[in-house]
């Protein structure tokens, strides 16, 4: 059972290495925010996952404040995009 959910883990770091790189490249600022919060999303998850593992309970309280400031980035990227996108119309 460690070994499959250690597998896991492991993709979903190759999947947050490909997004990293992905967020460096992309051409436009919300393709950088779509990256930045699937980064969130996998270290999320990456974290739980090693918690259950290593049983190290703490790992999944950093998760959640992980989970909380992806979320947090999201709106105030969204916020300021709604706010420029109606800078436009005026």
């Amino acid at each position: 059972m460690n070994t499959l959910v250690l597998g896991v883990a492991l993709f979903l770091l190759a999947n947050l290495v490909l997004a990293l790189i992905v967020a460096a490249r992309g051409p436009t600022l919300a393709d950088r925010m779509l990256m930045a919060l699937l980064i969130g999303t996998t270290g999320t998850g990456i974290l739980v996952l090693l918690a259950q593992t290593m049983h190290l309970p703490a790992l999944i309280d950093v998760a959640l404040v992980l989970a909380l400031l992806a979320a947090i980035g999201g709106i105030a990227f969204a916020r300021r995009a709604w706010q420029d996108a109606e800078g436009e119309h005026d």
